[in-house]
């Protein structure tokens, strides 16, 4: 009798999930992972750019206090998107991500309260440009939603960004 063996990208959002734990952002803990040829590349999580204050470090949402809703003026948000740190620390680490595959994980922050964890426009935008194939994402259902990177970039031909149906927010 043999155990039922994890999907690979149920795996792969697991470590996800777990990257998702060091986010420094008081709304949503979101982590992201980027895989190639069956091997982890590259992770990363909502957090401020290196050697600043996070919100943690301050004490409060910048976007909050400004009364910002979910979605909206990321620019005076103080974190980087984890699809973005993802991306960069590739970057920072001089590896190519072409034809790889990126997982993110997200919850309400210090809840086990999943969400759509789609990417914003800013980040699908750097995804389609990194090269990326395939991007796995968490749903507030507890399951998975898969996107082709192809498709999005067909669709924003055909229509526009603003006709995209799974944004984040």
């Amino acid at each position: 009798m043999t155990a039922k063996r994890t999907s690979k990208d149920d795996y792969y959002l697991g470590i996800a999930k777990e990257v998702a734990r060091r986010s420094t952002c008081f709304r949503r803990s979101i982590g992201a992972i980027i895989v190639r040829d069956d091997q982890i590349i590259s992770t990363g999580y909502v957090g401020a750019p290196r050697k600043t204050k996070s919100s943690h470090e301050h004490g409060f949402c910048l976007r909050d206090r400004l009364g910002i809703p979910h979605g909206e003026r990321y620019e005076l948000c103080r974190s980087v998107h984890a699809e973005q740190n993802a991306i960069i620390n590739a970057a920072r680490a001089g590896v190519s991500l072409l034809g790889g595959n990126m997982y993110i994980f997200g919850t309400v922050y210090n809840e086990d309260k999943p969400i759509n964890a789609f990417p914003c426009f800013i980040c699908k935008k750097m995804i389609i440009n990194a090269g990326l194939d395939r991007i796995v994402c968490s749903t507030a259902g507890g399951g998975k939603k898969a996107f082709r990177v192809s498709r999005w970039a067909q669709d924003w031909t055909k229509a526009d960004i603003l006709d995209d149906k799974h944004q984040y927010g």
